[in-house]
Order: C-alpha cells, then structure tokens, then sequence
C-alpha cells in the first residue's frame, strides 16, 4: 500500500517510537502516584517529554506544558475554559471541526463569533479579522495550517496585532506542529495545541498543549491527581490543573522518543523533504485536463498537501478507485473542513487529498501521479 493519509495520522512512525512504547508497556507505573522505581522513572520521562515540547516551541518553562489525547482535546480545554457568555471571539473559514464546534456550542450559550471568509485559494486577510475587533473581544483562535488546502497561516502578524489589544491567541497547531518552526514567545502565542500523532510522528492518544504563563484556563475536567488528596476543588498549579486523572504514559513515551528523532534529524529537513515530495505530486497533476487542484502553491510555505477533485466524480468514489485499483491510500469528502469546503464550492463533490510523510518516496509519488492521470482520461 502507498500511504498518502498523512495529514490524518503519520502511519509510519521511527523504529523508535515502536520501540519506546512497547518497553513501557512492560515497565512503566503509574506517574505521581508512587514512590516506586516503576512510578518514579514514568515521572521522570514525562517530565522529560514536557522539556523536550517547551524546547521544541520556544516556551519558558516545561511546567506549561499539558498533556492531552489529542488536538480535539486540547482546543476544547482553550477555548471552552477561557470564553464566557458575552466574550466575544474571532476564527476563520480555514479551521477544523474541533475548533468550529466548541466555538458553536459557546455562541448558543452567549458567547458572540466572528467567521473571516477566505477566498477561493483557501486564504483569508488580517486586515478582515483586524477590522472585526469589538470591545468584548476576548481570543482569536486559528490554524496554522488548513488541514484540507494545506495553506501555511503566518502566525507572528497575528499573534503581535492580538497582543497589542490585549487579545488572548489560541493556535490549532495540528498539520504544524514537528514540521514547522513554532515559536510561541516570537509569535506571541498564548495557547498552542497540538497532536502527537501527525507531524510529531508519536502515538494516537498523544497531544498536548502550551500554555502561557498567565493565562488562566478553568479545568474541562477535574478528578486524581496525585497531590492535594484533600482538596475539594481541581489544584490550580500546572500542568496538574488541567491534567486530572492517569495519563497516557505509553503513549508518551512514544511521543518523546518521536521528540528524539524529529531532533536528530531535524525539523527543517524534514519539511524539505515533505515539500519536495508534494511539489513533485502538484506539477505531475496541475495540469491534466479534467483535475481541479485546491489551494494557494505560489509559495513553498505550505503544508505537504495537495487536494484535487477529478471531473464531476464524486471525491469517495475517486478514493476508493485509487485504493482499489491503485493500491493509494488517501482521504476523500468533508474532511472534518466544512467552512473550507464552502469557500472552495466542494461542499457537495468533497475532494480528495494527498498527504505526505518525509518516509514516502519519488517512485510512490509518481504512482499517484500515473494514477490521477488514468482515472482522469477515464473520466472525458
């Protein structure tokens, strides 16, 4: 099979990680909750893990950084414990589902939203979200990368201009995060979630979260911790307030094994060679009659995402011709996107996207070129 459903979860992970994980499922206690050599080097790992994540985006201190199941999670915690009735917040077009639907619940209950509508290349204008300011405005939460486009989002303008009028900025850092540089002092970020599972190469059941210091976010659930027994509220130090009960601690140590290779090999290359791949799949497919390419590629500043629609086929039908036919795993329909597919007029075809890992190879991108090519002469 050739792999290209990437921007949904890094199938192939290093040897490492495999290998983290499976001596931690017979090895690893239960951290903060004993004085046992099993209990105490899970602490120590965790604890280690944090580090390597507070390096990794530029924090201040590892203590800010929380553990979660995934992206989903840790936007859920943002914005849900930091909006109130009468706040009102600014998104975009570009953002995923695990931002968009918190956000509506939030608006059914008082909290007022604001959309920024992209154009037709999947982009949008500060200048829109500038001029969308009230008083009441509390956060702007964006993507750094749309997961459907793959459009870079330049983080720093953002981040600044909210900073100048006090605005809290939550960052969905889901397609970023391990492949591209994110510093959240330099960008100005308050809350940066992401995921272990995509470009941080680490297991499903990974993400977490940066918070910065100062911004206080009420707990989305309570329970064990492991200290303060007798209390009767959730502690209020982090990374304890936002962490209740036993975490992932298997999964995590995959996760800072994964930390460990992306350092060794380092992020920008990486990237590089994630890009290269998917300019090589875009110049193979942009211009064969019949395939609409979605997105902005007049910039090597993207995500390793290309997503097309063949003719009028339906995008699972083109998904499951390439799998069946192919041997070529993508990810067609809606892609959890629904704004994005509005501003692109794929509501009701979808589309099919490619995604890329630094693991695929030249030979396995130019199937999929050959395949597109098929299908699509098959389609006139």
């Amino acid at each position: 099979m050739i792999y290209l459903d990437n921007a949904a979860t890094t199938m192939r992970k290093p040897q490492e990680v495999i290998d983290a994980v499976m001596l931690a499922m017979g090895s690893m206690g239960n951290a903060g909750r004993g004085v046992n050599d099993a209990s105490l080097s899970a602490s120590r790992l965790i604890y280690d893990t944090r580090e390597r994540l507070c390096r990794m985006f530029g924090g201040t201190d590892p203590r800010q950084v929380v553990f979660t199941c995934n992206s989903t999670e840790s936007l859920n915690i943002a914005i849900r414990g930091l909006l109130n009735p009468g706040d009102h917040v600014i998104t975009t077009m570009l953002e995923h589902n695990s931002v968009l639907r918190p956000l509506y619940d939030l608006e059914a209950k008082g909290t007022s939203l604001t959309i920024i509508e992209s154009d037709r290349s999947g982009n949008f204008d500060i200048e829109d979200m500038k001029k969308a300011v009230r008083p009441e405005t509390k956060m702007i939460v964006c993507t750094n990368g749309s997961n459907l486009t793959g459009n870079y989002v330049e983080l720093k303008p953002i981040g600044e201009f909210a900073r100048e009028r006090g605005i809290l900025f939550v960052v969905d850092a889901s397609q970023t995060a391990g492949v591209f540089p994110i510093n959240v002092e330099e960008m100005k970020i308050d809350v940066l979630c992401f995921t272990g599972h995509k470009g941080l190469l680490g297991p499903q059941g990974t993400g977490g979260m940066y918070v910065r210091e100062g911004v206080n976010i009420r707990p989305l659930k309570a329970g064990g911790t492991g200290v303060q027994t007798y209390s009767k509220s959730q502690p209020v130090q982090m990374p304890t307030a936002l962490e209740a009960g036993t975490l992932n601690g298997h999964g995590i140590a995959g996760l800072h094994a994964a930390l460990g290779y992306i350092e060794e090999h380092g992020i920008d290359a990486i990237r590089k060679r994630e890009q290269e791949l998917m300019r090589r799949f875009y110049e193979g497919v942009k211009d064969i009659e019949n395939v609409t390419v979605y997105g902005d590629f007049d910039t090597m500043d993207r995500c390793a995402i290309v997503t097309l629609n063949i003719g009028d086929y339906d995008s699972s039908e083109v998904s499951d011709e390439l799998l069946t036919g192919y041997g070529i795993s993508t990810r067609s329909g809606g892609h959890c996107a629904p704004l994005m597919h509005k501003a692109l007029g794929t509501v009701e075809q979808g589309a099919v996207r490619f995604s890329f890992s630094h693991y695929n190879t030249d030979e396995e991108v130019d199937a999929a070129v050959k395949a597109v090519r098929e299908l699509a002469a098959d389609e006139e």
